[in-house]
């Protein structure tokens, strides 16, 4: 359940954005395992990733992210995955999806303060629980051959 915190920043977002774009990364290490964060502000697992602000190219957003919640700064260019409409989290939100292979990023330190709680490198083929449902899916897409759906994640 959303935090009061996380509503009352969801609904200043839709007031001052009616169009919104989030970036994420399925970024694997050299046994196959994909990057998976937990935020302090909201429950569950996510790959790493967030909004592209004003003016930001996605790929730069991507980089920033990636840097913030794991400590992972791209070397070589990610491929697009997927392009996703959130409409279950916000009416006219998208997701851009990049798949960051082994080999194309390299470890730094994090410089998120207080976003993340808790990092993990997963096995895509057995998620932990609580892995949200658009994250759960992608990973039955990119790993599992399940068909590429063009909403993050179900409506209810």
């Amino acid at each position: 359940m959303p935090t009061l915190r996380t509503l009352a920043f969801q609904a200043w977002f839709r007031i001052s954005r009616p169009m919104t774009l989030g970036v994420r990364a399925a970024v694997e290490n050299a046994d196959g395992h994909v990057l998976m964060v937990r935020h302090t502000y909201i429950n569950g697992w996510f790959m790493p990733g967030g909004g592209v602000e004003k003016g930001e190219p996605a790929l730069e957003a991507l980089r920033r992210e990636l840097i913030e919640e794991g400590g992972i700064r791209l070397m070589a260019e990610p491929k697009v995955f997927g392009f996703y409409s959130n409409h279950h989290n916000f009416r006219n939100d998208h997701v851009l999806l990049y798949q960051v292979p082994w080999g194309s990023w390299e470890k730094v330190a994090a410089t998120s303060t207080g976003e993340i709680s808790e990092t993990a490198w997963v096995n895509p083929h057995a998620p932990p629980a609580g892995v949200t449902a658009g994250n759960l899916r992608r990973l039955e897409e990119l790993y599992r051959g399940a068909p590429v759906s063009p909403w993050w994640a179900p409506s209810t």
